[in-house]
């Protein structure tokens, strides 16, 4: 995964007011820590951070940032928004190396198309949207696919079943379900309903002889 530089500023004013005055520049504040070094209080130009964020790399870009002749090589590791706009307001860049492991959450996408749970009227249930993975910052992927061509109503694709890069490690267990394929509504509405009348039934037939020994009692 190659670097995206991104020019920094360095010694920015602290507090709230320096803060919105940043912000109405197009500026963002952030903070670059990690690795027992001191926090370092930086801006970025809002615009240049969306566009290195949103490239393929998206949320775990490498970015170098250029700061008063200091490199660092780092990730955002936190992005706040605003509660309503959804703007970035303040970012922490975390600094790594490129040869040590990190944890990231990666995307999951659904790739390829179940035919037998669509002939058979199913529905593709995703559970799994993010995935959680550790490796160096260079092998860390854009995504992770899992081709769903071949599932079936009933069947189940897991975490052991995904096809994950060299050097990816995920953080759950290979039981844990990624994708199912779900049977018809109208064919579980219909089950839930032959299961109800089976144990009217049974009910019933179990109510009888108690109204018969009532009826025999009053007798």
């Amino acid at each position: 995964m190659p670097e995206i530089v991104l020019q920094a500023e360095a010694g920015r004013p602290l507090g709230s007011s320096a803060a919105r005055r940043l912000r109405k520049e197009g500026k963002i504040p952030g903070i670059v820590y990690g690795h027992g070094s001191e926090p370092v209080a930086v801006a970025v130009v809002g615009r240049e951070l969306r566009a290195a964020l949103t490239g393929d790399a998206g949320m775990n870009a490498l970015l170098s940032l250029q700061a008063d002749g200091k490199r660092y090589l780092t990730i955002a590791r936190e992005l706040q928004r605003h509660p309503v706009r959804g703007t970035v307001t303040h970012v922490d860049f975390q600094i790594v190396r490129r040869d040590e492991v990190i944890g990231a959450d990666v995307q999951v996408v659904l790739v390829g198309e179940a035919i037998e749970v669509n002939h058979g009227d199913g529905l593709v249930d995703q559970q799994l949207f993010v995935l959680p993975v550790h490796a160096k910052p260079a092998d860390i992927p854009t995504s992770v696919e899992v081709d769903i061509s071949g599932l079936t109503i009933g069947g189940i694709i897991r975490i052991g079943d995904l096809q994950l890069p060299g050097g990816v490690a995920v953080d759950l267990d290979a039981d844990v379900a990624v994708v199912t394929g779900v049977p018809p509504r109208v064919m579980s509405a219909e089950t839930g309903e032959a299961e109800g009348a089976a144990a009217g039934e049974q009910g019933g037939a179990a109510a009888a002889p108690a109204a018969a020994d009532q009826a025999g009692q009053e007798e």
